[in-house]
């Protein structure tokens, strides 16, 4: 049986040393609970802090997640519990693996989620590796979701595989941003709040008299500061984002863009340009340095392929492919849809009924019921 997963059994460990834990400890309170619940269960808890940007480049960004002021937060929260806490300088990496990304995303007309690739490119590798200097076998996280071993139902005792499932809360659920785990890393995962509602998660924070237990939350990137990422990639690369024709679905120039940075898919306002209906933006050409834009209809859409899947939980055989429910964004609802897999490892994704605002380089996330099954980024 793989690590621990007698802990999704409900077995009782033999008398033994205390598990060691790492956890991410970002100075929230989702994180300060699961820490706490670490150390209820009789765990050795080493708190990690992740220092991941410059925050004097930008002192507006000190109110942003992950900030000095969290790390005095979650240094606090670490002292209250009784645990070490280590801050830890990822920058230069960071740097490399997720605002390189962020930046050449946006550069190429695409819409990145900077949060999914810090789960799948930074945060659990380097977790994993930094559990592994310090004897410890696990990492935990704040994330509400969870983590269940499945034994295989042909042949019990016999081998099986973690699953991954959404948070008990369904507004705070964060299993869409980790779709990205493989097995080796699911073996090693704990989602101590997965279990939890938010509102549960700041109960216990106020009975632990923990200073984290009413702190808001962070709503904007953790190294954009305001939301402005136009400005940002423009400081961070010191070139401005070259403006261009804003097109329609003809070709037709209808007026100039300000950079492709400075525009998503589906934005209506700001464009400048006027028409009989609004128009709304429907493709960055980064080739042609173009906004194409047209009215709401035309960002309808049934069918779009996704590139670089990871299966959680194999595909299924059937002819014509495998059901599943599609979330294409953060806060959208999924919907129902038909997977079929081709060339390259990618996958052909079909809803049942049109949908908009399907952005090239946003992930698309396939659950069976409350199971993630895979996802990928749209293209």
């Amino acid at each position: 049986m793989p690590l621990n997963a007698d802990r999704f059994n409900g077995a009782q460990p033999e008398e033994q040393a205390p598990e060691r834990v790492v956890i991410a400890m970002s100075g929230g309170v989702d994180s300060s609970v699961a820490a706490a619940l670490l150390k209820r269960e009789g765990r050795e808890v080493i708190g990690i802090g992740m220092h991941l940007w410059n925050y004097e480049e930008d002192r507006l960004a000190f109110d942003s997640c992950c900030s000095p002021y969290d790390v005095l937060d979650a240094r606090a929260v670490a002292g209250r519990l009784g645990i070490p806490y280590y801050l830890q300088n990822y920058e230069e990496s960071f740097r490399e693996e997720v605002v390189g990304y962020f930046i050449g995303e946006y550069q190429a007309g695409r819409t990145p989620n900077p949060c999914v690739a810090c789960n799948q490119r930074f945060k659990f590798s380097h977790l994993l590796r930094r559990a592994k200097e310090l004897g410890a076998d696990q990492v935990a996280t704040g994330h509400y979701a969870r983590v269940k071993w499945l034994p295989r139902e042909d042949r019990p005792g016999l081998g099986g595989r973690f699953g991954l499932f959404r948070g008990k809360d369904p507004v705070k659920d964060q299993s869409y941003f980790l779709f990205s785990l493989n097995q080796p890393q699911l073996e090693r995962a704990l989602f101590p709040v997965g279990d939890l509602t938010k509102e549960e998660v700041r109960e216990l924070g106020r009975e632990l008299g923990l200073k984290t237990a009413e702190k808001p939350e962070s709503q904007d990137i953790c190294f954009v500061a305001g939301g402005d990422h136009s400005r940002f990639i423009e400081e961070q690369t010191g070139v401005a984002s070259a403006p261009g024709p804003i097109v329609d679905r003809a070709g037709r120039t209808l007026g100039q863009h300000q950079g492709l940075t400075h525009y998503t898919v589906g934005q209506r306002k700001g464009l400048g340009v006027s028409a009989k209906a609004p128009l709304y933006v429907l493709e960055l050409d980064g080739a042609r340095n173009q906004v194409v834009v047209g009215e709401k209809a035309d960002l309808e859409r049934s069918v779009f392929t996704v590139r670089g899947v990871n299966w959680i939980a194999p595909p299924g055989e059937e002819s014509g492919g495998t059901r599943a429910w599609v979330q294409i964004r953060h806060h959208h609802t999924p919907q129902p849809a038909q997977l079929l897999p081709i060339a390259g490892g990618r996958v052909q994704v079909e809803f049942e009924a049109p949908e908009r605002g399907i952005a090239p380089g946003q992930a698309a996330v396939f659950y069976r019921e409350d199971e993630i099954l895979g996802g990928g980024w749209i293209e």
